[in-house]
């Protein structure tokens, strides 16, 4: 089978949002002039970003037999996968104070200066905070609106249907590890295991395996082909949020729209973190570990981190496990072929699986 080209898909997907954002809008403009003021971060948040599980979601459609051609309620699949990640990434930056988003502010900053800019009464964060919940959890419902509208005979299947409780569910697991582990007195030795954990499921299988298999499961995919999607997919996710731990200390600030050292400034724990700590002398190690800790970081203090993280061996042991994690997927591709993926198929699930994993933002 062949794949639709990645412009293609995204052109599709940012049609379907757009459209049932609009409509979205307009009823809710109808109801109050107030709505532009909640629908339009949420229209400029949804207009851009990687696609990347709108793009899993499709290709595992065509993968599993399905064609867009025939059935393009995929784009409102997609769309509806993309609703999903737009709620977690706003509720992320709640939960982790970002002050930005892909070079912007973040969207309980955009309403927090919308109340502090025009004299609402009462406390602009906490506006900020509650308003920006509030878009996330209708970005939820909208995912399940947009899936409502696929027109998919297989929609509704109970494959189906378990792939996508799945997803839903599994993100905020991860999400729930996550701000565990943060803030949880993890020993030392124990913070990598407990690193990968956040990472395969806030990230890994949420953004690639996952929308892999809820694609393919719409398609009606037996289950061999679910495997061989899996194989390929969950090594290719760990890869890209490993890749994205270090951008996450070392990203060029102009390229990923964070801070330079954010992730430590957030005091997360990370693989990177976990194998620096491995690493380092006792006497470094505690200093880390309680600055990391630490409410307030200098400029000076996370300087000292990034440079032991380097030091310690760290950043090397970084690429070796994104390039183990990078020929496990590529070996997986090999059974998609046998399963029918042409050469044209192989080569765009190649560029995506780099477009992943050799990245700068």
């Amino acid at each position: 089978m062949s794949l639709t080209d990645p412009s293609d898909v995204r052109r599709q997907v940012d049609a379907a949002l757009r459209e049932g954002l609009d409509s979205t809008s307009s009823r809710f403009t109808a109801l109050s002039p107030s709505a532009e003021h909640l629908m339009r971060p949420i229209l400029d948040f949804t207009a851009s970003g990687k696609r990347i599980r709108a793009l899993a979601a499709w290709w595992g459609f065509e993968i599993a037999g399905g064609s867009a051609e025939a059935h393009p309620g995929i784009a409102n699949a997609a769309a509806a996968v993309e609703l999903l990640h737009a709620a977690a990434l706003i509720h992320d930056d709640v939960i982790d104070a970002s002050d930005t988003r892909r070079g912007a502010p973040s969207v309980h900053r955009q309403f927090e200066a919308l109340h502090r800019n025009d004299g609402f009464a009462g406390d602009s964060e906490h506006f900020g905070i509650a308003t920006a919940i509030v878009a996330g959890d209708l970005c939820l419902a909208l995912s399940e609106e947009f899936w409502s509208m696929t027109g998919l005979p297989d929609a509704t299947s109970p494959a189906a249907l378990e792939a996508r409780n799945d997803l839903r569910r599994d993100v905020m697991f991860g999400q729930f590890l996550d701000i565990y582990v943060q803030d949880a007195p993890v020993p030392a030795a124990e913070v990598t295991d407990r690193a990968w954990e956040v990472l395969t499921y806030k990230t890994a299988k949420y953004s690639v395996e996952q929308p892999f298999a809820v694609g393919a499961s719409i398609a009606g995919a037996d289950e061999a082909v679910i495997d061989a999607l899996r194989a390929f997919a969950l090594p290719l996710g760990r890869a890209f949020q490993l890749r994205d731990d270090e951008l996450g200390v070392f990203g060029d600030p102009e390229v990923t729209g964070k801070p330079a050292g954010d992730d430590l400034r957030q005091g997360k724990k990370t693989v990177l973190v976990g194998h620096t700590l491995e690493a380092l002398p006792e006497g470094e190690r505690d200093w880390f570990v309680s600055a990391l800790a630490a409410e307030r970081k200098t400029a000076k203090d996370i300087a000292r981190m990034t440079d032991l993280i380097r030091s310690s061996g760290a950043l090397e042991r970084m690429e070796q496990l994104i390039a183990r994690e990078v020929a496990d997927s590529e070996a997986a591709l090999d059974r998609l072929s046998e399963l029918g993926l042409d050469a044209e198929g192989h080569k765009v699930l190649r560029g995506y699986a780099q477009s992943l994993t050799v990245r700068s933002s």
